[in-house]
């Protein structure tokens, strides 16, 4: 049976051979011919359809030429530091010279050993491609494209295509390599990849891998952790060492291998680095990172507008976040690290005092209405509302704990929190808003508007936040009175006085001095209320706030007395820009910040024009108010300005705190600087019960002292740090040559004290003035 088996197997071979036997070998080759004519014909038409454009369109060498890597623009400090940067990609370009050795070496052996002895395209691995990629379509194979593919690929993202993408990317790829070869040299294209290839963690290029990872410039990396960001390239994100530290560092083994069978490395170096941790130094740039962020989001609406009408004028497409620009500010990058270590520092101080202050007690606990309040102007309340929940929905959401990041001046905790909790704990911080201006040309130096700008972001400097300002306001009174022909040594009663026309109003004082008179520089000295009311009357109210809006103070003032005591609303800016006057000779100067904006060849495109200074009032009279508030420095509620942080500058200056100490205040004034500090919660709610822990002496002064400190240590700024007042000329010395205060003259003042006193003194203020103020005033 086996055999007749086997019988009919060799029968059916036989049949089967004289069947194909006339196909074998003539009509096999005629049909291979066919197939891979066929084939190439197939090829050159894709060809034809790819350099034609038919299938998108396609670089012309010019282009190539003129390829222009997407940059972030830079925004630098007057001293030429990098304060920080616009960005979509975080992206910064370098020069082949600042590109280590070691690193293109890593990259060569790892990613084209033969990239110098091809012209974009590598024939010796072109078949393992067309098997592995094109033929079984299989993407992740790899080996075949060259760098300069690979810098192709880049600059020019691959599309869909009905049939055969991946076939049609990959020649695409080679044609657009090989006309880089032609365009540019070897250096060049190493340069171009290495500025263009991601990293993974959204970073774009070497320079911002290596910031990203290891806080290092490209030129300063060491071997090992250049072989680290190049082993990422194979896969950014299987391959990342802040994800994968075990992978990554298996692949850096690798490419120190691969240097090491190359010659680049030798073995025993090779591996000793292979037995060396990772040593990573993660840096996450954000928009928040970097000097001065609060200045930077304030002028970015500026550039935006700027580059607005310049591409309109000079028909460009200029953009802020891809173009490199490069913005010239005044900043001064020492001042604004001191600035910003002193908010830190003093802050952090505060709010341990306020927390204590308040124990287990919620601040808002006499006004519950401001958490319900909070809740509902929340970014997460409106959108939940937004989306159609109703009032429960919302409520049970906003009540259900979840998982967030949040801020503590103990570092940055992961926490389990619901979101009104969190409402409640930012609700809790009190915050400051910091500004230094030279008054001599009204350039800002340092802008620190808040204690965090990427858990606070409200900015406290800008023109647009408006705070009551206290005492800081009477400087403007009473140069004022000033030039209204009041006399420095004229002496004023502090006796208490009710307004009879002003529904019965009598401003106090915070101490007990009802029966002194003082002159001008003393009742600054002391902050004595109810003199500065009298000195307002006697300068009128609308010469001050003329005066004021002459300074430099643009906000609308009531033109009520209680301006006197500071009730009107202003800005940071526009306080330190008035005091500015005061040691310029009388000269008002506008705040400014740019100096010049370039594109990414440093090519300046426009520069901007120092503001011209008015005259705002008489440089004696400004002399005068120096003189005065000088006095408040060395002996008077800024005395601790000395006392605790040891300053021997020249320093004149005025604090101040408003109504339930709402806000703390204090803008100091040196020849060379004038530094504004406010301290007080986004919600004005939220505040000191004491005046002893809530004045503006306690909460804003230490930050001016802390920075004037760290200033003064700098040798560097001592051209800032020993400059000094001019003295007084002899015929204002005379005018200032009078006690700061002496005993009333009054009988019912002597004898009987406050008490007699108040129902002693009763008048009218002026009687254009507006009636009704003192409800205004307590309904704020």
């Amino acid at each position: 049976m086996t055999d007749n088996f086997l019988r009919k197997i060799k029968q059916l071979f036989t049949r089967a051979y004289h069947y194909f036997k006339p196909f074998t070998i003539r009509k096999f080759f005629v049909v291979s011919c066919a197939v891979f004519s066929c084939g190439i014909l197939f090829i050159a038409l894709l060809f034809l359809l790819i350099v034609s454009g038919m299938l998108g369109p396609m670089p012309s060498r010019q282009e190539l030429l003129s390829v222009k890597n997407p940059a972030a623009s830079e925004v630098y400090s007057a001293d030429s530091v990098l304060l920080g940067r616009y960005f979509i990609q975080e992206r910064s370009n370098i020069r082949y010279e600042e590109i280590p050795t070691h690193v293109i070496d890593a990259l060569l052996a790892t990613e084209d050993v033969r990239f110098y002895k091809h012209h974009g395209i590598d024939t010796r691995s072109l078949g393992r491609v067309l098997v592995k990629s094109l033929l079984l379509q299989n993407e992740s194979s790899g080996g075949g494209s060259t760098i300069t593919q690979q810098l192709a690929k880049n600059l020019y993202p691959r599309r869909d295509y009905w049939i055969f993408s991946l076939f049609i990317n990959k020649m695409r790829e080679m044609i657009i390599a090989s006309r880089l070869e032609k365009a540019y040299d070897k250096k060049d294209i190493l340069t171009l990849y290495l500025n263009t290839i991601p990293f993974g963690d959204n970073t774009y290029g070497l320079e911002a891998a290596a910031q990203r990872f290891f806080s290092s410039p490209t030129k300063s990396l060491t071997i090992n952790e250049g072989a680290v960001l190049i082993g990422m390239l194979k896969a950014t994100y299987s391959y990342n060492p802040r994800v994968f530290p075990d992978r990554a560092a298996g692949r850096r083994n690798t490419v120190l291998g691969q240097m090491a069978k190359y010659g680049s490395l030798n073995m025993a170096t090779a591996d000793s680095l292979k037995t060396l941790p990772l040593s990573l130094k993660y840096n996450k740039v954000t928009h928040h990172s970097g000097l001065a962020s609060y200045f930077r989001e304030y002028l970015r609406p500026q550039l935006l507008e700027w580059l607005k009408s310049y591409n309109a004028v000079h028909d460009t497409s200029l953009n802020l976040y891809t173009d490199g620009l490069k913005i010239y500010t005044t900043i001064d990058s020492r001042l604004q690290r001191y600035a910003e270590e002193a908010v830190t520092r003093q802050m952090k101080e505060t709010q341990a005092r306020f927390d204590a202050h308040w124990k287990n007690n919620e601040p808002w606990r006499a006004y519950p209405q401001l958490i319900d309040e909070a809740i509902r102007k929340s970014t997460r309340y409106q959108t939940l509302r937004d989306r159609g929940l109703d009032e429960a929905e919302v409520k049970k959401i906003m009540n259900t704990p979840v998982a967030m990041t949040i801020f503590t001046w103990n570092g940055e905790r992961e926490v389990s929190m619901s979101p009104v909790d969190s409402i409640k704990h930012y609700l809790k911080f009190l915050n400051a808003g910091f500004l230094a201006i030279d008054p001599a040309n009204g350039q800002v130096r340092a802008w620190v508007g808040g204690i965090d700008h990427h858990y606070f972001q409200f900015d406290h400097v800008r023109e647009s936040t408006k705070r009551q300002v206290g005492s800081t306001f009477k400087p403007i009174v009473y140069a004022a009175a000033l030039e209204q022909g009041v006399r420095p040594c004229d002496y004023i009663s502090a006796a208490k006085t009710t307004y009879t026309n002003m529904e019965g109003w009598a401003p106090e004082n915070t101490e007990d001095n009802y029966g002194l008179k003082y002159s001008m520089a003393g009742a600054l000295t002391y902050s004595v209320n109810t003199v500065s009311v009298q000195i307002l009357e006697k300068a009128g109210i609308n010469n001050t706030i003329s005066l004021a809006h002459r300074m430099g103070i643009n906000s609308d003032i009531e033109p009520v007395p209680s301006i006197a005591l500071g009730t009107a609303d202003v800005s940071m800016m526009e306080m330190v820009t008035a005091y500015s006057c005061f040691a310029n000779k009388g000269k008002f100067s506008e705040a400014n910040w740019l100096t010049a904006i370039a594109d990414h060849k440093n090519v300046i495109l426009e520069r901007f024009a120092q503001p011209h200074a008015q005259q705002a009032l008489s440089a004696e009279s400004a002399q005068l108010m120096l003189h005065m508030l000088k006095s408040v420095v060395n002996e008077g509620t800024a005395a601790g300005l000395r006392s605790r942080f040891g300053l021997t500058n020249d320093i004149a200056g005025k604090t101040g705190t408003t109504q339930s100490n709402t806000d703390g205040w204090f803008i100091g004034v040196t020849p060379r600087l004038v530094i504004g500090a406010w301290v007080g919660a986004d919600n004005p709610g939220i505040r000191f019960r004491s005046t002893a822990l809530g004045q503006g002496a306690r909460t804003a002064m230490p930050i001016a002292g802390d920075f004037l400190q760290q200033a003064n240590r700098d040798g560097s700024l001592a051209s800032i740090t020993h400059a000094r007042f001019a003295p007084l000329p002899a015929s204002l010395e005379r005018q200032t040559d009078c006690d700061l205060f002496r005993e009333d003259g009054n009988i019912f003042t002597r004898l009987f004290g406050k008490r007699d006193q108040k129902k002693e003194r009763k008048k009218e203020f002026g009687k254009k003035e507006k009636k009704g103020f003192f409800k205004r005033l307590f309904n704020r």
